[in-house]
């Protein structure tokens, strides 16, 4: 182009040009950040091709084009020559219409651009050799006839660049070097068109690109990207021609340069409403994308491809064209209840996405045309001036320009609950992507303001936005279904299966041509045995035990909403946890209080909002000096420790006159102990613990109360403050005490910020001698009006003069130095000082000292190592002259500017430590899953120092345990790629400040290294994650819609501690399909080696298709059924878990299968020549009997099959009632088939004679004589199965 884009100033009529002569250094910096892009794009999946080329352009074009800077560093332009043709010859089509894609358009106009513009560039390009040139750039595939013009153009420009504008090179003669010889008639005839002599004409060799140019219609004077003015023949409208910048954060650019890049959005006036269209256009509408809707015929057909079922019908069309049509109804009447049972299960489960829709904000507050108003969100468009007000929904992506005292909640992104002050300043950063809790100066889509208020640009919208890719990702996993563990190992024993009936048909009909039989009834045979290989309860049975499994959970507080996720959870080898809300409880509370006197108060049930919950335990000074674990850089005074000795000597520690006296006696060391305190009157608290509790209860804008109707606790303001107000609450010591029975009214706040990180109050305490009301409750007709520095607080005095205490929390390290003195130990008064005593404060405070400040330095380290926020808490006495003699008004404004007020000279009362403390039971559910070979990890977005804090409370990690001792931070692992992450050894316990992609990353690795996935979560940050793993665990109640649709399970409780018993349960769901299939396996192989071993020994078949198929269907599916509901074994969770590599039988399962088949087969076989050789039975009754002795067998095995290794009088015979019900069912269809009228003879059966029971008892006599000492065996030589 020949000149940059510029715009018109909609309000001015003034042609503003938007030319940036940026520094060299940052444009530098911005490059290198793309270059980095453009070597990671494929590896990096978060990233796209074109929105890097994109950016790059938007560079080029704003910040480089026309001379603004000819010179860069010549390494950062080698590479960035090297990674453009990289992807300058990247096609695409069918290999008759072949043609670059668009990116590869954009990478290749780039390199022209930069070729034309940049000294380094063309000089690196002039190193290249002719043939790398020819090969990267595939000039031939863009002069084409096919081509379009803008491809032709660029294919000119570049030809002559390299050709014309370069000193003559021996390699590049003419343009005939870079294009291959039988390419370059197509390049001759472009030559000599009127396209190239309209672009020698042209100043610029490089073409301008169209793609992503704007022309919006405008009212006033606007001007093209050459600065010419445009007028629409038909509308006499103007038109404006501009390269919209690309959609990213813009994290690390400082609000001017933000202004300038979006330069038609005025800091006050917003966006002209002419452009939104146009813009909209370019960019797309702001909405998140539908969820794909579930597809009966899809989950019908899924069923119906099921490999089981479909030996079903290939068995079901056989006999039917062997004319077997009754044994054909049989087999199709198992398809339809196979499929009738899986189709209404996944039905249930079909709800996928449809919460996202839940997730767009409905309406935004912009400012467009100097004026603002209210807009579908839908409508916004980047570039549009946002604002944002306490509690709105943040309706897009947003760079902030203006902020005052903001502060958003972002759990539903980052998990964490606490909100993130934000300011406006740029983040410097070799990357593009940082962790989100980093953006400081962004604020995202769907987050919510806690406070304050801002303006800013919109800078993404829709699926740029962050919750747009989650919603992407989410989509993306739920289209690619992959198998679970069950069902992997079911296809694997169904190809086993095929293959062992392929061979059966093929030797069976051998042996049969040897023995010169019909060929014809040699195939039945042999498709006999293959019906007999297939287990037709196999199907239906997993389901079934499946559903059962899912009862059994859901009574436990489990939903599951994918059946094969009950098998799948019992066979996770890792569990990947968030932390906030999953391994903790969510909110803030206080977990203890340090003060002056060297006490330590811990708050029992401190998240608990009822203030009657829990109790509050002095760990004494005295007792803490004698621990030897207390970190201590120097050992207290000994006036210190008597004054302490004193302290602690009563119960209650209350402070009485008779201290003297306590000092003579000596200490009493049960008095030591830690223990609750008193808490019916805090006018008995020791003094440090007062006005601790006052600072923690009156500089403070939080909240809690009991909401009559519901009778829950309710709470207002910011957690930590919550947090605060609760612990005063517990102990008789919140605001109401204060402004109630005390007589206490702010006057004044300094609000906190994060520059200070302090906040100050100041309290005025009425009472008779100086107030104008004698009453020392509130309500006395005053107007208390609470906020920021701009506010006017109201109170009724009479004097000019007025003492105040103003009460200050903050960050430990910033309120110790604004403190001159603190409150020590030899503090004994009992009570508040009233304002007109207010002196006894001051006299009892000491000067700040090295050894005091160092103490409370390693109190508050030692608070910070486990995990804990730690807030310093102080106070000071002020002396306040009202310059407003006749007026009761306390002028904030004026109050601010006084020197008396002004944050210094305090007095250090206290440290008070906040957590969000681990649910109860979390750390022995770990425990158990460690006893049982899962690995649990800890995801999170918090800061690493208090992720491996609450990790070690909870046992995740262990420093002195080799491969439980190693965080990670999310940033570190943007730096490694796919491999290196997999390859990581020891593989870390604990992952700190990640982002959604990071925990989708996390989990593919594992995945990857072999392991099989769970991933718990509660905010939509988890939700990609948990989409992909092989089992994904939402919490119920403080979960998103979206990640609960998104779960396999949803733990209704939001207790970790559920998901043991959910691993427990997939565990004894695992176990008892594989007894199941042991007891089908081995019933349906005694068939196999009945009929074979007959087949061999020229003896007649003993049973007709339809004796199987009958035989399947009553002695198979009842009892398979109530081994489904086997109570569990004791030891299910000291087992390790199954390798998911591994199959669903195992060599040593088929050794056992094995042995039991022959046993069965032999008794029937032995019985059947007995019968037919020994007592003459005529076949029909021959065949009866065998059918009948098999089953009975078969029957009575599956009492023994209820455990592998267990003896039948250890397992019981009425410890599993189903099973005595299921055996009873069976027996009766047996009895019916062989006696019933009617159907015995559609069955080919005949009567039963009693000799012929006699022989059945004694082959089930001897069966289970000999399966008992098989079991005998197995515990002997102590194998496992």
């Amino acid at each position: 182009m020949a000149k940059p884009p510029s715009l018109a100033d909609q309000h001015h009529g003034n042609n503003v040009d938007v030319h940036v002569i940026d520094g060299k250094a940052s444009i530098e910096q911005q490059i290198e950040v793309f270059v980095h892009d453009l070597f990671d794009v494929k590896e990096n999946k978060s990233i796209s091709l074109e929105e890097v080329l994109e950016g790059l352009r938007y560079v080029m074009h704003f910040r480089i084009k026309g001379g603004c800077q000819p010179h860069f560093d010549s390494g950062l332009m080698k590479r960035l020559c090297e990674g453009l043709l990289l992807n300058t010859g990247h096609t695409e089509g069918h290999l008759l219409r072949k043609h670059t894609t668009t990116a590869a358009d954009m990478a290749f106009f780039l390199f022209g651009d930069f070729l034309e513009e940049v000294h380094e560039f063309r000089t690196i390009v002039c190193e290249k050799d002719v043939f790398e040139l020819r090969s990267a750039l595939k000039i031939h595939y863009r002069c084409q006839p096919s081509s379009t013009e803008e491809q032709k153009k660029g294919a000119l420009a570049i030809v002559k660049l390299l050709t014309e504008s370069f000193p003559r090179r021996q390699h590049i003669n003419d343009w005939r070097d870079l294009i291959k010889e039988s390419e370059q008639g197509d390049m001759e005839q472009l030559l000599a068109s009127s396209l190239a002599k309209e672009m020698d004409k042209e100043k610029s060799k490089m073409p301008r690109s169209t793609a992503n140019l704007v022309v919006a219609n405008t009212p006033n004077g606007i001007y093209n990207n050459n600065n010419e003015q445009v007028v629409d023949p038909t509308t006499h409208n103007m038109k404006m021609v501009m390269l919209p910048p690309p959609q990213a954060l813009y994290f690390d650019r400082p609000v001017d340069k933000l202004l300038k890049m979006f330069s038609h959005t005025h800091p006050n006036n917003g966006l002209p409403s002419a452009l939104v269209p146009a813009l909209r256009e370019q960019y797309g509408i702001n909405r998140l994308p539908d969820p794909p809707k579930p597809s009966a015929l899809k989950m019908l057909w899924t069923q119906l491809t099921d490999f089981m079922i479909l030996l079903l019908l290939a068995a079901a069309i056989i006999q039917a064209g062997q004319q077997e049509f009754n044994s054909m109804a049989v087999l199709l009447i198992v398809v339809v209840l196979n499929t009738i049972i899986g189709f209404s299960q996944e039905w249930k489960a079909s709800k996928t996405l449809s919460a996202l829709m839940d997730l767009t904000v409905p309406k935004a507050q912009v400012i467009r045309d100097g004026e603002q108003q209210i807009v579908d969100s839908d409508d916004l468009v980047p570039g549009d001036l946002a604002v944002l007000d306490e509690g709105d929904a943040v309706p897009a992506d947003i760079r902030l320009i203006e902020v005052a005292q903001l502060e958003v909640v972002e759990s539903i992104l980052t998990g964490e609950s606490l909100p993130v002050t934000k300011k406006t300043d740029a983040i410097k950063a070799k990357s593009r992507r940082i962790p989100l809790g980093d953006c400081l100066g962004n604020v995202f889509m769907t987050t919510t303001i806690a406070k304050g208020r801002a303006k800013g640009i919109v800078v993404r919208t829709g699926v740029q936005t962050e919750i747009g890719k989650i919603s992407t990702a989410i989509q993306a996993g739920s289209k690619r279904k992959t198998k679970t563990p069950i069902q992997r190992r079911l296809d694997k024993l169904g190809k086993y299966l095929v293959l062992i009936a392929i061979i059966l048909c093929v030797l069976v009909t051998v042996i049969g041509i040897a023995w010169k039989k019909n060929i014809q009834q040699m195939i039945n045979v042999g498709l006999s045995l293959a019906v007999s290989v297939i287990p037709e309860g196999l199907v239906a049975v997993t389901t079934v035990t499946m559903a059962l499994g899912v009862r059994r959970m859901a009574f436990k507080q489990c939903v599951v909403r994918t059946l094969p996720a009950v098998e799948s959870l019992g066979s996770v080898t890792v569990i990947c946890s968030d932390k906030t809300g999953t391994l903790t409880e969510g909110k803030m509370g206080t977990a203890e209080m340090w003060t002056a006197d060297n006490n330590v108060y811990h708050f029992t049930e401190s998240t608990s909002l009822d203030p009657t919950h829990g109790e509050i335990i002095v760990e004494p000074a005295e007792l803490r000096r004698r621990m030897i674990h207390v970190r201590r850089t120097t050992a207290p005074s000994s006036e210190e420790q008597d004054n302490v000795a004193t302290t602690v000597a009563k119960d209650n520690y209350e402070y009485n006159n008779n201290n003297e006296q306590q000092e003579k006696q000596p200490v009493d060391y049960a008095s030591l102990r830690s223990r609750p305190i008193d808490r019916s009157d805090p006018t008995m608290y020791a003094p440090h613990l007062k006005y601790s509790l006052m600072v923690a209860a009156l500089c403070n804008n939080a909240s809690v109360h009991l909401d009559e109707v519901t009778k829950e606790w309710r709470t207002i303001g910011d957690p930590t403050e919550v947090a605060l107000t609760v612990a005063a609450q517990k102990a008789n010591a919140g605001s109401r005490y204060w402004i109630d029975k005390q007589g206490y009214t702010k006057v004044f706040e300094r609000a906190f910020d994060s520059e200070r990180k302090l906040m100050s109050s100041a309290y005025m305490q009425h009472q008779h001698s100086f107030s104008g009301n004698s009453s020392s409750n509130n309500n006395n007709g005053s107007t208390i009006k609470e906020g920021n520095t701009d506010d006017h607080y109201y109170a009724h005095t009479t004097t000019t003069s007025s003492t105040l205490l103003l009460l200050c929390k903050g960050a430990p390290e910033e309120l110790l130095r604004k403190c001159s003195a603190y409150l020590p130990p030899t503090s004994v008064s009992t009570t508040t000082p009233p304002m007109s005593t207010s002196d006894e404060l001051t006299k009892e405070s000491q000067s700040m000292n090295e050894t005091f400040a160092t103490q409370v330095t390693d109190e508050s380290s030692r608070m910070a190592s486990q995990g804990l926020r730690v807030l310093g808490l102080a106070l000071k006495v002020v002396h306040y002259s009202n310059n407003n003699n006749n007026s009761s008004i306390v002028d904030s404004t004026e109050m601010a500017k006084h020197p008396s007020m002004a944050e210094n000279d305090f007095i250090f009362v206290g440290l008070v430590g906040l957590i969000d403390p681990p649910k109860q039971g979390v750390k022995e559910s770990v425990e158990i899953c460690q006893q049982a070979g899962i690995r649990v990890m800890m995801i999170t977005g918090d800061h690493v120092e208090t992720a491996v804090a609450i990790a070690s409370k909870l046992g995740i990690f262990k420093s002195d345990v080799p491969g439980m001792s190693r965080a990670i931070l999310g940033r570190e692992l943007d730096l490694l790629s796919e491999d290196a992450i997999i390859e990581l050894d020891p593989f870390p316990n604990v992952f700190a400040r990640v982002s959604p992609d990071n925990k989708l990353t996390i989990v593919k690795a594992l995945q990857q290294r072999g392991e099989l996935v769970a991933m718990t979560g509660d905010g939509v940050n988890d939700a990609p994650a948990i989409k992909s793993a092989d089992v994904g665990v939402a919490m119920g109640q403080a979960g998103t819609e979206i990640t609960k649709q998104a779960a396999d399970l949803v733990l209704l409780n939001d207790n970790f501690t559920t998901i043991v018993s959910a691993v427990e349960e997939g565990r004894h769901v695992f176990d008892n399909i594989l007894k199941f299939i042991v007891y089908l396996l081995s019933c349906n192989g005694s068939e196999i080696f009945l009929m074979l071993i007959c087949t061999i020994a020229n003896i007649e078949t003993p049973f007709t298709v339809m004796m199987i198929l009958w035989a399947n269907i009553i002695a198979d599916i009842p009892p398979a059924m109530a081994l489904g509901v086997e109570p569990r074994e004791q030891t299910l969770m000291q087992r390790p878990p199954r390798d998911p590599r591994t199959g669903v039988v195992t060599l040593g399962v088929w050794m056992v299968i094995l042995a039991q088949s022959l046993l069965m087969a032999t008794l029937a076989l032995v019985s059947y020549v007995l019968a037919l050789y020994r007592f003459n039975y005529d076949v029909q009754h021959a065949q009866s009997m065998v059918f009948t002795n098999l089953t009975m067998i078969q029957l009575i095995h599956s009492f023994l099959s209820r455990s592998v290794h267990l003896s039948v009088i250890k397992t019981g015979i009425f410890s599993n009632r189903w099973m005595l019900f299921a055996a009873a069912v069976s027996f009766f269809f047996l009895i019916l088939g062989v006696y019933g009228p009617g159907i015995s003879s559609w069955l080919g059966l005949s009567f039963v004679s009693w000799e012929s029971w006699i022989m059945i008892l004694v082959c089930v006599s001897i069966h289970i004589c000999i399966v008992e000492m098989e079991k005998f065996a197995l515990r002997y030589y102590k194998i496992t199965i």
